[in-house]
Order: structure tokens, then sequence, then C-alpha cells
């Protein structure tokens, strides 16, 4: 049976004729139908719905509470940036004539991993528990997911991103793949290749939800972008790109702000060519490193990742967003991010911003454990601190920068298996956490919607880090906050009733879902009321067994950055 979307019928008949032409005979079918039929169906158990683009077939899910899930996954939302479209932006997909298969993930783009990859990648997710009829249009709050991953791995699929606890609120989840490393952050100063595809390509899926989410039964005036690490920094650089602007309408930042202490250059040029090399590729100016490029095979490049890292697999942030300058193309950051903020030219809309008790501190244990990583650390610290905690190199400024987070965080001598602590505080500060704190007072000075900060202080059974030789955590770590808003299979069980997790799960959703739906992160099941935070009262949420409202985090230690890294 084939069903058409009765609200998208309006912009199915402003098609030129020709574009309508295209859909050839199976299409006008669909027209002739539209009033009479509902807006969704089934073929078989796949739901069925009708796009501006075309017909699409997804699967049915179960949630965690046991509703349907109608999902549709891999859903290609831009031009495959293959061959010629390679370091290009991303192009508009076309309208098709077929009955899309949306019944599986698409492929994660190319990364160093056991998982099937492919350069043949801009594919999103669509789950909602309610699609529109002749009778109904749900115009529920959509929530745009932007994954993890340091700007070179993870990806947006349902392995990583499952939607089973976050539909059991009323809502429409977007997950989606960007392109990664080089291949999505290539910036050679040039007109070649001016850098910010993977950030254009968040931009290009933000477009088609904008054009396509009410087909199923998401309201396109209703988005809230939210992303992690990686994507949290995209977050906040989508507040004020031009290219973003009104395509969403609240904004969640978790574990990751880019509008921290490392700078944001103009061009990665020194990346390009040390990608250039570790693929047998010249070095020399920009034609030659981008024409050669091309002709080596995404897996190459994806798997090139390692060549990167300095010390240990330190920097975390490899590959950087760039301030793009002008040749005539649609550029994603045309200043500073925090001088835009600063001066008001960000959007004007109410923000979330998080990070967690232990974030990137647990990386201190492969480190003392490690006498030869212990020891370049101890002995280096001034060439070291700067690559492992992300801030300008080589100056004399540097060096006294080093030399005062060393004696803040970890006191005079040399460095021992005492030495954990004070090194696991400056890589969860450096990291992450001064970058969250600085963009939630930046945001919170300089926007007039508020801004809702959180502490995430869970101390659960399960973590993306156990103590060496136990199963034992330390706390909730980068990513853990990610367990209880999506399922992520290849890692954790399935919560439900019978998991004590579970409890956190559902207020962790609920508080997301009604941040998307008010703008305000509101829980009946618990009595707090959240609020927002300013320079002035530093209010923050922890949450833990129980919500708590407290102020000053981490006072002390983000004391001690602001001095090192004064605003300009």
């Amino acid at each position: 049976m084939y069903i058409v979307h009765v609200s998208c019928v309006d912009k199915m008949i402003s098609l030129s004729f020709f574009k309508v032409m295209k859909w050839k005979l199976n299409y006008c079918l669909i027209l002739l139908f539209a009033f009479t039929w509902p807006s969704w169906g089934h073929w078989g158990n796949n739901p069925i719905v009708t796009t501006p683009l075309g017909i699409i077939r997804g699967s049915i899910m179960t949630s965690a509470q046991g509703r349907p899930i109608f999902s549709f996954r891999g859903i290609r939302y831009a031009k495959p940036p293959i061959g010629e479209l390679r370091f290009k932006p991303p192009q508009p997909v076309e309208y098709w004539n077929f009955t899309y298969d949306a019944t599986k993930d698409g492929f994660a783009c190319p990364q160093p991993r056991s998982t099937p990859t492919s350069e043949d990648c801009l594919f999103l997710n669509v789950y909602t528990t309610m699609l529109p009829d002749h009778k109904r249009n749900p115009k529920r709050p959509v929530l745009v997911y932007f994954h993890a991953g340091g700007f070179y791995s993870v990806d947006g699929t349902s392995k990583w991103a499952g939607p089973e606890y976050l539909l059991d609120q009323n809502i429409v989840l977007v997950t989606l793949n960007y392109r990664l490393a080089s291949l999505g952050f290539l910036s050679t100063g040039d007109s070649l290749a001016p850098g910010n595809n993977g950030l254009k390509d968040q931009v290009a899926a933000l477009r088609w939800i904008n054009k396509n989410i009410a087909c199923f039964g998401g309201d396109p005036n209703s988005v809230t972008i939210t992303g992690y690490s990686a994507g949290g920094m995209s977050v906040t650089l989508h507040l004020i790109s031009p290219m973003s602007k009104g395509l969403f309408h609240r904004a969640i930042a978790m574990s990751g702000s880019a509008l921290a202490q490392w700078e944001i250059p103009n061009h990665q040029f020194d990346l390009a060519q040390k990608q250039a090399r570790l693929v047998g590729c010249p070095d020399d100016n920009s034609l030659n490193i981008v024409n050669c490029l091309k002709t080596k095979t995404a897996k190459e490049l994806g798997d090139s990742l390692s060549g990167f890292s300095e010390y240990r697999l330190d920097p975390i942030i490899k590959w950087k967003p760039v301030v793009e300058r002008d040749f005539g193309q649609e550029r994603f950051l045309i200043e500073n991010p925090i001088t835009a903020v600063q001066n008001g030219r960000s959007a004007r809309v109410p923000i979330m911003m998080s990070i967690t008790r232990e974030e990137f501190s647990y990386l201190a244990y492969a480190i003392v454990a490690n006498e030869t990583l212990l020891e370049e650390m101890d002995k280096e610290f001034e060439r070291v601190a700067p690559i492992a905690f992300l801030y300008e190199r080589d100056t004399e400024h540097s060096r006294h920068i080093s030399r005062k987070l060393r004696e803040f965080y970890l006191g005079v001598g040399n460095f021992s298996k005492a030495s954990r602590k004070g090194i696991g505080k400056l890589y969860a500060d450096g990291v992450i956490g001064f970058g969250s704190h600085r963009g939630a007072q930046l945001f919170a000075d300089n926007n007039n919607q508020s801004v809702y900060y959180y502490l995430f202080d869970y101390d659960g059974r399960y973590s993306h880090f156990y103590i060496p030789g136990s199963n034992v955590t330390i706390g909730p770590v980068h990513h853990d906050d990610l367990i209880y808003l999506f399922y992520v299979s290849p890692l954790f069980p399935k919560f439900n009733e019978s998991y004590p997790e579970y409890q956190i799960t559902k207020t962790l959703t609920k508080l997301f879902a009604n941040f998307a739906t008010e703008g305000k992160p509101t829980n009946e099941m618990d009595d707090v009321q959240w609020d927002p935070f300013t320079s002035m009262n530093k209010k923050y949420l922890r949450i833990g067994d129980t919500l708590e409202m407290r102020c000053n985090l981490y006072e002390e230690r983000y004391k001690e950055w602001e001095f090192l890294f004064p605003l300009k």
C-alpha cells in the first residue's frame, strides 16, 4: 500500500511540473489519493511515509517501555561526498521515484574500526512513535543529536545512539553521521579546501529536517539540537553560525564547548601536510596535497588517524573547526566564536550545558601505569601539557601557563603514581570542563534566554571506564550520561524497570524531552526547581540519585584557568 502524508502535500504540489514528472506514474497515483488515504500505513510490517523527496519505508523497533517505534534508518540527506565531491561542501539530495529502503542503518564515515565504513556516509535516522494521518498531525518537538568522537570517530547509527529510551517520551528523534577527520575538516586556507565540511554536513541535515520532518510527525518550528563532546562543540558553533540561523530553536551542549582555551584557527595547513605525508602524498602546496589525497581510498585516509597522535593518543582534539576565509563560498564560521558571543551575535535560544564529574580524568590511569609516559610528562611537561590539555604551544606564554598549571594541580617534585589525581583533574578541566564552564558564562552573559547547567554525578554500575583489573568505576566519566539517554547496544544492557539504573534513564529523558518541548528542563517526578545559571549566581543542577541545586561548580579550579586564559 502506498500512503501519502497529507501535511506534506502543499510542499509537493508546489514543486515544478518537471520535478513532479520525475516521480513518474507511481507518484502521480499517490497525489490522486492524497486526501482519502491516511498519511502512513504498513507494507507488511514496515511503516511507510511520503516526503517531498519520495516514499520511505521503515521498520518497527520497541522502546524500553514496550512502545512501538517507527524507525527510518539510513536516509540519505545529501549526495554521496565521493569523487569530485570529496573535500567539497555537501550537495542536496535529489528526488527519487522509488520506495526508499530505510530499514537499516547507513554506513559510518571512514575511521579506524572493525565495523564497515564508507565514504558514502551522509545518512540520518528518524524515530517517532506517532505518524500523521488525515485526522491528526502530532507536530512533536524534534531532538537532533550530533554524535561524539573528537571530529574523527563514532557515528549516529542505532548501534551507538539507540532510540529505545528517549522514544518513551513524546518527541521525534533524529541522529546522523557527518564527515570526519581530513574528509570532513581538511582546511588548506585557500579555495581548494576552506574547511568545516563536517559541520556543513550537519547544516545540510538540519535543512533536510526543516523540509521533511513534518512527514514524520515532527514540528519543524520546534527543533532542539543536542550533541556530546565534539557534538557539543558543534552545538555551540551552530549557535553562532550564519548557516544554521533559523534551523533550530533550543540547544543542548553536553560535555563539549568550542568556547574554550584552545584557538580556532583560520586553516589547518599543517594537518593537511601531515595527512599528505601519512599516505605518501607531496606536502609542498595545497594543490598537490588536495589532488593527491583525492587519489587515495577513503579507508587509507580513515586508517591513518594514529599518525596524528603526538603524546600517547593526544591531542584528543586533532581536527578543529576553522574560521573560514572568504573565497565566495557559503561560510560556516565567519569569526571567532568567543568574539561572536561577546558581541551578541549568537542565536537567542534557551541552552543547556553540562559536564560529568570525572570527564577525561580516567586517562591519568594509563599514564601513571606506564613509566615511560609518566617520565615523559614529568621531564617534558612544558612540551607535553599543551598537547594534552589543549592550549598554545612553543611560546614563552605557553611555558608560563604550563608552569602555573603544574604548580596548581601537581605541586612541586617529580611525578609518581600519586600524581594520578592531579593529572586526571587536568585532563577533566583542560579537555572539557573549562570550555563548558566558560561557554555557560558567555552565553548567560550575552543571551537574553536562559542557560541551564548541570553536573552529571550519578554513580552507576556501568561506565565507559573501569579501574584496570576490576569492574569498579571511578564515577561518571566522559560519555557516561549518554548511557542513560541512548541504548548503546555493543557495551551496555538495555535498561528497563528491573534495573536500578532505569530511574536515572527516566529522569534524564524527561528533562531532555521537556526542554525540547518547553525550553525548560522540568521533571514532574522530582520536586526540584532548576534555576538558570548566571555569572552571578553560578547555579547548576547536580544529577545523581537525586536532583539538587548547587552553585560554584569546581570554582577554584576554573578560576585558575580564567586567570591563565583571560577573556579579551
